[in-house]
């Protein structure tokens, strides 16, 4: 079966795991996404009204929502309820009842405020894997503190080795703690479903953005606890392998990953400077990130005088690991985005040629997709009631008070 094929239902890892998601933003969005595309049956709880915040979130958007929420959001079903009321709490435990996951990402303690905290939940349903996305942790001096992925970029390092030598600090350009922690809450969540194989019982799993941020910075935190050396911004560079940045051709930018003294030494010969090898400055990696910045200006001074597509086609006949710089507008059309069916398009939704992009996993050669688009704010709402008992007249009543919508 190729890369990309879509795969049935039951044959989906996740098949029959029902998630309730009580999520917003990106963090815990992300994560659910994930857990549907890997085949369980995801709930989105939403405010009545205006529903999850990312949806305003835009522009850019797509018909009426922000891509933010789009690209975090297919594959659910959503249901609006109003979770300051009594009854909204109750038809929420009820849904918590039938469901396996559990997966929140509120102010810290709110839930336990509503009666859906993790002790609470799992008298409701002894087996549940209840996970907690919070900010900064549920322990410690922050742990109450709300947080975004800015803020977590920064408390975290990640934004004080980012960006230019001198220049202020640079927020990565993606969401890389908000998405990172979803990977680690679903890596969580599937390691509490396995052991619960043995002996159910309800786990608790905890990760939040702060601890996210931490790990990326993990390399960075081993080398100053070893070397007392505080690390800063090196560009596009990397701390600790020299030629590995971009450099910039005669019509575009590329990045050329020179790891080691092979790669080096086939790089000089495509160039021309057989004799950096040879150079006392050059010989070796230590003795390369030594002299970076010299090294750097002797491999752009040839660079400049060919295009990004010359110099790709020689460095890949060299065996030498580069890639040009390439903008959103072409990385949707490459050919190794589209051979490997990244983009998906999302039929039944109301922006006709809505795509959003897969989970970076295959399974079997079959690419882990949503198999439905993002849902309207309480698309769901009467279908998800009506599997609860609550008949059309109830719904109508819980309607007209406010409490769904």
């Amino acid at each position: 079966m190729p890369v990309g094929s879509h795969r049935s239902v039951d044959q989906l890892p996740l098949n029959g795991i029902r998630v309730l998601d009580l999520t917003s933003s990106v963090a815990g969005p992300f994560c659910t996404q994930l857990l549907g595309a890997l085949g369980a049956e995801v709930i989105k709880v939403e405010r009545p009204g205006s529903g999850d915040d990312s949806r305003s979130w835009g522009p850019p958007s797509w018909g009426a929502d922000s891509a933010m929420f789009l690209a975090m959001n297919a594959g659910k079903r959503s249901i609006q309820i109003d979770l300051r009321t009594d009854q909204g709490v109750g038809i929420a435990r009820r849904l918590v009842a039938r469901s396996d996951i559990f997966v929140e990402s509120l102010r810290p303690g709110l839930c336990d405020e509503l009666g859906l905290g993790f002790d609470d939940v799992k008298r409701l349903r002894p087996s549940i894997v209840y996970c907690a996305i919070g900010a900064y942790g549920a322990v410690g001096p922050q742990h109450a503190q709300p947080g975004y992925d800015p803020l977590m970029q920064a408390a975290g390092g990640i934004m004080s080795v980012t960006g230019e030598p001198g220049s202020p600090p640079v927020r990565a350009g993606v969401s890389v703690i908000d998405q990172g922690t979803a990977l680690w809450a679903v890596v969580g969540i599937l390691a509490a479903l396995r052991t619960n194989e043995g002996q159910p019982r309800a786990r608790l799993v905890d990760t939040s953005l702060y601890e996210a941020a931490i790990s990326w910075m993990g390399y960075h935190l081993v080398g100053y606890l070893g070397s007392g050396e505080i690390p800063g911004r090196v560009g596009s560079a990397f701390p600790s392998v020299a030629p590995y940045q971009v450099f910039e051709a005669a019509d575009g930018w590329l990045v050329i990953a020179a790891s080691n003294d092979s790669q080096f030494a086939r790089l000089c010969d495509v160039i021309d400077r057989t004799d950096l090898p040879r150079d006392t400055r050059f010989a070796s990696n230590p003795d390369r990130v030594a002299n970076r910045e010299e090294l750097a200006a002797q491999i752009q001074a040839r660079l400049a005088d060919g295009s990004v597509g010359e110099w790709l086609e020689r460095l890949a006949a060299a065996g030498v690991p580069a890639a040009p710089v390439q903008d959103t507008s072409q990385v949707a059309v490459h050919p190794q985005t589209v051979a490997l069916e990244m983009l998906r398009s999302m039929p039944g939704h109301a922006v006709s040629d809505l795509k959003v992009v897969a989970a970076p996993v295959s399974i079997d050669r079959a690419r882990v997709a949503a198999r439905s688009a993002p849902p309207h704010a309480g698309e769901h709402s009467d279908e998800i009631l009506a599997e609860l008992g609550i008949t059309a007249a109830e719904v109508s009543d819980l309607r007209a008070r406010g409490v769904v919508g």
